[in-house]
């Protein structure tokens, strides 16, 4: 078992590109069965990848996946996608992902909403974790930076309704697209709410289930409905 710990420790490192140790305490068995899935998931990844723009590292991709126009997706390294996701990379810039990212099962990367408008780009950095359930929509451009992560049902919506004509219906009114970058080391709290025209910093915590419809500062926790600074972890 030991000597089987180092070789999948030293593998998961080579394909991580950074120091990785199983724990200790993860039987045999178990970790057999993960290697398996895993092996799938590669599979999968080698048939898929000649169909993407650019895949330079090694793909895990789960089962029952829906990626939709490969040829606007571009994998900086290596990328894990979990059971049941969709990916619709349909947009004018496509979506570009760094080395070592991570995107939860049931997860949903929507590039464009209504065909009479595409939407811009998705560019998300190295180390980026998104946990299960999250729903980005990519209408204006989403900026993602290194070392983030995501909790579960975290949401991104690069858009709002224009609303001001009361004669005519909402969904006839057009729709602004400020965008939105999130920076490095950032963490997202589970069923965070990030809407269009935000800008948050580095190093910023954002609370489980707090609605962020203003920029935030670096290094600076915020929560709530909407979100508002608690405190910063310079104090």
């Amino acid at each position: 078992k030991n000597m089987f710990n180092k070789l999948l420790n030293k593998a998961i490192s080579k394909i991580k590109k950074e120091d990785y140790k199983i724990d200790s305490n993860i039987t045999f068995s178990v970790i057999f069965g993960l290697v398996l899935k895993k092996i799938t998931m590669i599979i999968r990844g080698l048939v898929n990848k000649p169909f993407f723009k650019k895949a330079k590292g090694t793909l895990f991709i789960g089962k029952k996946c829906d990626i939709r126009c490969k040829k606007k997706i571009e994998f900086l390294g290596s990328a894990t996608i979990e059971d049941y996701t969709k990916i619709d990379a349909l947009s004018k810039g496509g979506v570009k992902i760094g080395n070592n990212f991570s995107i939860g099962r049931n997860s949903i990367i929507e590039c464009t909403g209504v065909l009479r408008e595409l939407g811009e780009t998705l560019e998300i950095g190295e180390n980026v974790g998104i946990a299960a359930n999250a729903f980005i929509a990519v209408r204006g451009n989403v900026k993602i930076g290194s070392n983030t992560i995501f909790g579960p049902g975290v949401s991104i919506h690069a858009e709002n309704h224009n609303f001001s004509d009361l004669e005519k219906p909402i969904r006839l009114q057009g729709a602004t697209r400020k965008g939105i970058t999130i920076g490095e080391d950032c963490w997202i709290g589970s069923k965070a709410v990030i809407l269009d025209g935000v800008n948050i910093g580095n190093h910023v915590i954002v609370a489980a289930g707090a609605v962020v419809n203003k920029d935030i500062p670096d290094y600076s926790i915020v929560g709530g409905v909407p979100a508002k600074v608690i405190k910063m972890r310079k104090e």
